[in-house]
């Protein structure tokens, strides 16, 4: 584990220096591996004090000593979980390179790729590929690495064991991301590896191919560059062998520190591959099928730094660059330039390299990491009693953040002590400068820090080169914000920093189980989610480190190495026994030991889901119901339970609920040790989920017998549902095991031989399901994972929504586009089967158990939930598309129709329950409506319009005699079709089936059933026959829905007043046809066949006319109290639309006519033009359509009255008649014949004589004539009388007697005189 500080010489950090004194004899170091003595008589050096056996016997002792599995609980462990053990093959060439080489050392190399989470091992001559999410059940690769570059021919020779080996896995099918479907598509890779000692780089193009045993070798050594090894070249010259075998009396060779890889687009099998040599050299190797071509890019990336050391001599240091990573982990199929980093001994470098034709690689900027700025770097020690070595990098998968591991090498002013100081740095980019142009920020500062350093160990003992330089990062995992460092000698600690404080926690085995050789993410399920620590081993299979394993076994951090080197200052021998657990792993426990028992409170980290109260009330239910289970007794059992508080939580947390749920999940002890698909074939599948239903019938038995039923639906029905879904979801799940069963029985046996295609059209689509569901669920516990997939699903009965969710995520990769779509059609069908089958059984269930169940008010089925929903729409619309854009036979799609028809009613039905309650709670449900009536539409209409393929396909005659018998089919075909319809409001549908069968009783009966607080169906049938302008059907459907068709044809007054009138309602068709008289709206429903003299085109003025008759007649029909005052009104717009017909007709200006044409204009519009054209007739005009308007009328419009009036006086020269007068001397009949012939005169008699007409009283109420004596005038800024108006004129000073004779001689009588009129003051 962690080893103390040690005193050391500050200027012996790097073991190759001449100058660097010897580590003290005090200060023992562990041999290194490739150190340790093999010892004939079996002893094994280092062999932990527990006496395992050696690592070839057939057990590892690690593996021995995991406890056996002895509770059928799911446990939240603390611990590393065990996922699986190596492919068989992997074991056996362990056991045969173990017994040919170094007893003790299982292989040469190994590591983990995240992106496509495969796994890969290197031992003696072949190499081994194989995925780490199931490693014993998937298969292996195995490749066989050319002799001429592996590391020994020498069958006695030890061969190289380190870290330096680098491999790289090339994705063909561009397939990226984090989900666990990505990886399972992974059909073509290929691999290009890096094998150290002989400096050789192999390239296999496709590890899948027949052709994967004949990689491409380049030995990278050569001077002549581009120089590379083909297949068809043959092997190596001596030569060039001989140069490599001897490389060890060469001066400082250099070798790749750091190695990735790229696939081309548009050239297959061909990947770019860059390298970093750890003396500043950068290489980029362009892999084909044929050969390798290799090319020095830089020779000098970075100026190096030099220490100084004792005597003043500068040392050079070396090992840099350190790292080469990818800006992305994958590859975009769109990119055609692609960003990587390079970090180097003081700085991050980002360079470009084209993919699209040349492969040239430009520099984009680099950025000072360590530096004079504290703010944006980590400071450079100028007294040089600190130095500063970056270790590894890493980028996250969105490309913003960076991790770079550093060490510090430092020394005690006062104690003179030398130490390191390990520290993790986090960048990020400064905001906007990802996306500035490269060339303006080339000499701009790019990142800066996240966050302060966080420092890992504050003091470590002094390292050597090799393991320092050893050490790498690996980001991802969870507790989220955790990386792990893996050292070189086997050791791998996670860093978690939280509340404050640094928290380490070692993975480390016994020495006879190997070492770590890399660590990776187990990926989760979605892309945004961070997946648990994956550990590879050397000899105990692979490792799943959960994530309360990290916070509850991490400590704070100590002074120790992250080696397995020890101190031997005194008690650290005690010190390292209270860290390390023996019992299970070599991992850092939380317990007292470390930690006193104040931090052991805090050590949970909030992860404690219930208070303690909660587990004692679980703890009581658990053991009242195993009582009653073996005695049958309940009494006092609901005392005990009100006492202790059972009753006071609801839902999930409830105690009852709790138990419910363990009853259902608990996994079999016998399953344990049965792995891979074979286990869906024992009958202990079934029998397990039998015994589950048994004693989750006891437990509600015990709930009965007990009254704790009655009390839970009284106070915790949530509760109380929740565990009768689990019975729901139990009698779903056995149902569904018994319907795998049968497909099972049914297909073929799979042969080894079959390909991956054939294999998955065997499987079945089902199957394929269960185990996606299944790693899911291993994913997120990750103690399940050493459990098989079907195991774990048919264990999980509690979450049986996961089904629906997997469902709608991973349709896609359980149906295969590209497979032939008789096939996707039946593994489509077969899904359809099972989701209908689980909601069925659970349906079932219910209706069985409903007595059981509490009031249902709020409270939602599972499958009414939004994940299942999705899943079965996703499942739906996959079908949709195959009727309706697949060219697929008759038999086929009736096969497809057939299943869509369950699955359809289904997702209606869950949408109608999920509404039911969002409606109960008060909850918005606009979206949630809106979205059912969309798919129910789409659903439907797809239906419908394969019913009608199906009938004209079966009656291709069209005969007369054939049109009973397609009726007959259409009829049979349509009826689970009519009844979904009917179910769910389908009006569309119901109405197309009506129509095309020409049923006009099914119709009406349809519209009976349907007839809702918005009209329903009826409504809807009314508006499809509006639309079709059918009106004499629509009007005649009046008869028997009345009051129906009378709210719809209320937006539709043209056909509202014929169904009145059919009503013998005459008041309000009156009132209909008045207001549709002189609407705006100028186009009419009716037709010349229901009303004779009407066309189909707009209203024109007689049209309207017309109707304001039809009015008068329906009102004077009604005599109803009012029935005057309307006719009154009806006559006055009578002769308002006459009026308009007779200016229309002397309007002198013929453009202003055909503009207006026979539209319908409002009074005062109707007015103004009469002004417009100032005539003696179109002036008159105007007063009578002011007579015939309203009172309230020419009251607003008073102004406008007051200019015509203001015309009227204009319109006769009162100056000239005047003087005339006076020269003539006018008698007084020669008056009044003159002033008779005046507009004013004709106005004033219009408006006020005797016989003048108006409706709603006369003018004078709005302007007269004349005001009295001293009556004052309260209208602001309006004429108080004609009088008034008339002294306004010009002329009134002299002919203001004439004006207002005769204004008076028109409103008197016709027998006064103009002696009778009254002079003027």
């Amino acid at each position: 584990m962690f080893s103390p500080a040690t005193r050391k010489s500050g200027h012996g950090v790097f073991k190759n220096r001449k100058d660097s004194p010897a580590a003290p004899d005090s200060s023992p170091i562990t041999p290194a591996v490739d150190n340790r003595k093999s010892i004939s008589d079996g002893s094994v050096t280092n062999r932990t004090r527990t006496g395992t056996p050696a690592p070839w016997i057939s057990r590892l002792s690690v593996l021995a000593r995991i406890p056996p599995k002895t509770s059928e609980k799911i446990d939240d462990g603390d611990h590393p979980v065990y996922i699986g053990e190596f492919p068989q093959i992997v074991r056996k060439e362990q056991t045969d390179f173990i017994q040919k080489y170094v007893p003790g050392q299982g292989c040469i190399a190994g590591g983990m790729d995240k992106v496509t989470a495969l796994s890969w091992m290197v031992c003696g001559r072949r190499l081994f590929v194989w995925s780490y999410l199931s490693p014993a059940s998937n298969k292996c690769v195995a490749l066989d690495i050319p002799s001429d570059v592996s590391e020994s021919t020498d069958a006695q020779q030890k061969p190289h064991s380190g870290t330096n080996w680098l491999l790289c896995i090339i994705n063909w099918n561009y397939v990226h991301g984090n989900s666990i479907d990505a990886r399972r598509k992974l059909k073509s890779a290929g691999i290009v590896l890096y094998i150290p000692k002989t400096q050789a780089v192999v390239y296999w193009p496709d590890i899948y191919s027949e052709d994967k045993t004949t990689p491409i070798r380049c030995l990278t050594t050569l001077e002549e560059l581009g120089i590379a090894s083909s297949p068809e070249h043959g092997k190596s010259p001596p030569s060039l062998r001989h140069h490599f075998r001897s490389e060890s009396h060469m001066a400082e060779p250099s070798s790749f520190s750091s190695l990735i890889a790229t696939a081309v687009h548009g050239k297959q099998y061909v990947c770019l591959a860059l390298a970093s040599t750890s003396n500043g050299q950068l290489w980029e190797l362009i892999c084909s099928p044929t050969r390798i071509y290799s090319k020095r890019v830089y020779d000098s990336i970075v100026a190096s730094s030099s220490l100084v050391g004792e005597g003043g001599q500068a040392i050079r240091s070396k090992g840099y660059p350190r790292s080469l990573v990818w800006l992305f982990p994958s590859l975009s199929v769109e990119d055609s330039y692609r960003q990587f980093f390079l970090l180097s001994e003081h700085e991050i470098h980002c360079f470009s390299v084209d993919l699209s034709s040349d492969f040239s690689i430009s520099k984009l900027w680099s950025n000072e990491i360590i530096g004079t700025d504290d703010e944006f770097a980590i400071k450079k020690d100028l007294a040089n009693e600190m130095r500063t070595w970056p270790l590894d990098v890493q980028v996250d998968d969105r490309g913003k953040e960076m991790n770079i591991l550093v060490v510090t090498f430092c020394k005690d002013r006062v104690s003179g002590k030398s130490y390191m100081r390990y520290s993790l740095l986090t960048m990020q980019y400064i905001s906007g400068m990802e996306l500035m142009d490269p060339a303006a920020s080339m000499h701009k500062r790019i990142l800066e820090k996240k966050s302060p350093i966080q420092v890992i160990i504050p003091k470590a003992r002094v390292e050597e080169e090799e393991l320092l330089f050893s050490m790498r990062l690996r980001t991802g995992g969870k507790p989220s914000g955790s990386v792990v460092i893996l050292s070189g000698d086997g050791t791998a600690t996670i860093f978690h920093y939280w509340r404050n404080s640094t928290r380490l926690y070692q993975f480390n085995l016994p020495y006879d189980a190997g070492k770590v050789l890399d660590v990776s993410v187990f990926p989760s399920l979605e892309n945004s989610e961070e997946g648990a620590w994956t550990v590879l081993t050397e000899k105990a299979g692979v490792w799943a480190i959960p994530e309360k394993a990290v916070l509850l076994g991490g400590v704070e951090s100590p002074e120790r190495s992250l080696s397995h080197k020890e101190s031997s200052k005194d008690g650290s021998g005690d010190d390292k026994q209270n860290l390390i657990n023996v019992g299970n792993l070599a991992t850092v426990k939380s317990r007292s030991e470390v930690w006193d028992p104040i931090d052991q409170d805090k050590g949970n980290f909030g992860r404690n889901m219930r208070a303690g109260h909660d587990e004692e009330v679980e703890v009581l239910v658990g053991h009242l119901f195993h009582d009653f289970l073996h005695s049958g007794q309940v009494e006092g059992s609901l005392e005990k339970l009100k006492n202790s508080g059972a009753f006071e939580r609801d839902g999930l947390m409830n105690a009852f609920a709790l138990l419910s749920r363990s009853i259902v999940d608990t996994l079999a002890k016998h399953w344990t040790t049965t792995r891979g698909a074979e286990i869906v074939a024992l009958a202990a599948v079934s029998t397990q989920l039998m015994e589950k239903r048994q004693k989750h019938q006891k437990l509600l038995e015990f709930l009965a017998l007990s009254k704790c039923h009655e009390e839970l639906c009284l106070k915790q029905r949530l509760a109380l549902h929740v565990v009768m879904e689990h019975g729901e979801k139990l009698a779903a799940m056995i149902e569904l095991r018994e319907l795998q069963n049968m497909i099972s029985q049914s297909r073929p046996t799979v042969d080894d031989s079959l390909n991956f295609g054939s294999e998955r059209e065997v499987s079945g689509s089902l199957w394929d399901l269960i185990q996606i569901v299944g790693e899911r669920a291993r994913r997120n516990t990750v103690l399940l994972m050493d459990r098989d997939n079907a195991e774990v699903f048919f264990s999980k009965v509690s979450d049986l929504e996961e089904v629906f969710y997997c469902l709608d995520r991973h349709l896609g990769s359980i149906i295969c586009m590209e497979q032939p779509i008789k096939i996707q059609i039946q593994r489509a069908s077969e899904l359809s089967n099972a989701c209908a089958t689980l909601v069925h059984s659970a349906i079932h269930y219910k209706n069985e158990h409903q007595m059981w169940y509490p009031s249902p008010d709020g409270l939602m089925p599972w499958y009414c939930q939004h994940a299942v929903r999705t899943g079965l729409w996703a499942l739906a619309s996959f079908m949709v598309h195959i009727l309706n854009e697949c060219e697929v036979d008759l038999s086929a799609k009736s096969d497809v129709c057939s299943h869509l028809e369950v699955i359809a009613n289904i997702i209606l039905e869950a949408y109608l329950g999920a509404i039911a309650v969002k409606v109960e709670l008060e909850e918005e449900h606009k979206v949630l409506v809106e979205e059912y009536w969309n798919r129910r539409n789409i659903l439907l209409d797809s239906l419908y319009q394969q019913i009608k393929v199906f009938v004209e396909a079966q009656c291709q005659d069209s005969v007369e005699e054939a049109r009973e018998e397609k009726e007959m089919i259409f009829r049979k075909l349509s009826a689970n079709l009519l009844s979904i319809g009917r179910r769910h409001e389908g009006y569309q549908t119901l109405w197309n089936i009506c129509f095309d069968l020409d049923d006009t009783t099914l119709l009406k009966n349809l519209m009976h059933e349907s007839m809702g607080p918005k009209g329903g169906f009826s409504n809807f049938v009314f508006k499809q026959l509006h639309e079709k302008r059918q009106f004499s059907q629509l009007l005649s459907l009046g008869e028997e829905f009345p009051e129906e068709l009378a709210t719809f044809l209320k937006d539709h007054p043209d056909l509202l007043w014929l169904h009145e009138i059919f009503l013998h309602r005459f008041s309000s068709a009156s009132k209909t046809l008045h207001v549709l008289a002189l609407s705006e709206d100028r186009s009419f429903a009716a037709t010349e066949e229901m009303i004779p003299g009407f066309g189909e085109a707009e209203l024109i003025l007689p049209d309207r006319k017309r109707l304001l008759y039809l009015s008068k007649i329906a009102a004077m029909a009604g005599e109803d109290v009012i029935y005057r005052a309307d006719v009154e009104r009806i006559d006055a717009d009578l002769r308002i639309l006459s009026s308009q017909e007779e200016i229309l007709k002397i309007l002198p200006d013929e453009e202003e006519k055909r503009n207006i044409g026979f539209q319908l204009l409002p009074p005062s519009d109707l007015i103004r033009l009469c002004l417009n054209y100032p005539t003696a007739e179109l002036v008159l005009k105007a007063f009578d359509i002011f007579a015939w308007t309203s009172s309230s009328f020419r009251t607003r419009n008073r102004t406008l009255l007051e200019e015509c009036w203001k015309i009227a006086v204009d319109l006769d020269e009162w100056e000239k008649l005047y003087q005339f007068s006076v020269a003539v001397g006018w008698s007084d009949e020669d008056t009044l014949r003159v002033l008779e012939k005046t507009v004013l005169f004709k106005a004033s008699q219009r408006c006020y004589g005797p016989e003048s007409e108006s409706f709603e009283g006369g003018f004078d109420e709005v302007l007269p004539l004349r005001l009295a004596p001293m009556e004052p005038s309260d209208l602001m800024g309006h004429a108080a009388s004609v009088e008034m108006i008339l002294m306004q004129h010009k002329d009134f000073p002299n002919a203001g007697k004439l004006m207002l004779t005769a204004v008076m001689l028109g409103s008197a009588r016709a027998d006064v005189g103009v002696e009778d009129v009254a002079p003027m003051e």
